[in-house]
């Protein structure tokens, strides 16, 4: 897979696809479904499958700290989106000059100078351009005019609700893990890269690895019970805090997670962690010796948790996106009461009251655009 930074990057070869556009945040089933249909279309054509994305996200570029919180980082994107079967992402900057092409211009620049579409899938409710002409019956006219087709996108439903970004995050934000991986059609899961820090946990006895997080809004906030995967495949359970860690202090959010009965140098090693169940919200503590006792009391609870819960929800921690028909084998599972064998112990709501409403992660702005 080739991922493309920028219209002045193409190259001649990139020339002739089957496209869509979009966020593609989260790349979840119904994500998956549409790249389902370009690949149909891309394999009648012979044509490779292009996804055009942007960067910032354009409600970031307009609405900033105040934009949805996102589901996955770029990187993690592109490699969903390559594990979906894409076989080129352009990736291009969401700025005043991409923002001040008109319906028209785009479409000339973009997707008939720039990739040369044969076949566009895009949501008959897409909106684009600075003179908000375009969409989907502007486009429909453009393709008759210029040789290219377009089709619309099929609604994705899993027991009658249209899966989204939006709802994925409000399931996040619940607590309710199970839901969101049937949603995503994978664990919910974060990552980074282990850095030094003030290694405050070691002088109480709960070393962790920390991972820092991107500056915008988070997904999730505040303490979970968490399963981390290793570099050599060993997953551990253990905590983590998600955050801005109130009492201590931090400059930019922070992942950190402790992994129980675990001795080892992490420093520099790239670690994925899947959150199972939220334990509470993130708390300013009085003091340092009130941060610690409440600490252990954490680690109690998790350590409990994964003992009643060994086996509970089970799903894959590889990612289903990959093959043809993922999204169908998946709703088909799904209703055939199917799980998977390699198992994760999803929550489906909070262990207690306070994880709700001790932080702001709950009750997150409406999000419109799940594209």
């Amino acid at each position: 897979m080739r991922v493309i930074r920028g219209l002045h990057n193409l190259r001649d070869e990139d020339r002739g696809c089957v496209a869509t556009i979009g966020n593609f945040d989260g790349v979840h089933r119904g994500h998956q479904a549409i790249l389902e249909q370009c690949r149909e279309q891309a394999a009648r054509l012979g044509l490779p499958v292009t996804v055009v994305v942007f960067e910032p996200q354009p409600r970031e570029f307009f609405a900033g700290a105040q934009a949805p919180p996102r589901l996955t980082r770029l990187r993690d994107k592109v490699a969903l989106l390559g594990e979906c079967g894409v076989d080129r992402i352009l990736c291009l900057p969401f700025n005043d000059a991409l923002r001040s092409l008109t319906a028209g211009e785009f479409i000339d620049r973009v997707m008939i100078d720039g990739l040369g579409v044969r076949h566009l899938v895009v949501g008959d409710d897409f909106r684009f351009g600075c003179d908000r002409r375009g969409d989907f019956h502007l486009l429909t006219e453009v393709g008759l005019e210029r040789g290219f087709g377009v089709e619309h996108t099929r609604t994705f439903t899993i027991a009658d609700e249209r899966v989204s970004s939006t709802r994925v995050r409000t399931l996040l934000a619940s607590g309710n893990f199970a839901a969101a991986a049937r949603l995503l059609g994978r664990p919910y899961r974060l990552g980074g890269r282990v850095v030094p820090d003030r290694q405050l946990g070691r002088t109480i006895g709960v070393p962790t690895a920390n991972l820092p997080q991107p500056t915008h809004s988070l997904a999730l906030q505040g303490v979970y019970a968490v399963v981390t995967e290793l570099p050599d495949g060993r997953r551990l359970n253990g905590v983590a805090n998600i955050g801005w860690r109130p009492t201590v202090g931090s400059e930019r959010p922070v992942l950190e997670v402790h992994l129980f009965d675990f001795d080892g140098d992490l420093y520099g090693e790239r670690l994925t962690v899947l959150p199972c169940a939220k334990l509470r919200g993130e708390v300013k503590f009085a003091h340092f010796e009130a941060l610690k006792a409440q600490i252990r009391s954490d680690l109690a609870r998790a350590r409990d948790y994964f003992r009643q819960h060994p086996a509970a929800g089970a799903y894959d921690l590889q990612h289903p996106a990959a093959g043809a028909h993922a999204a169908a084998d998946a709703a088909s599972n799904d209703a055939a009461g199917d799980t998977h064998n390699d198992s994760l112990p999803l929550a489906s709501a909070p262990l207690a009251r306070e994880a709700v409403t001790s932080d702001s992660s709950a009750g997150e702005p409406a999000d419109h655009d799940d594209g």
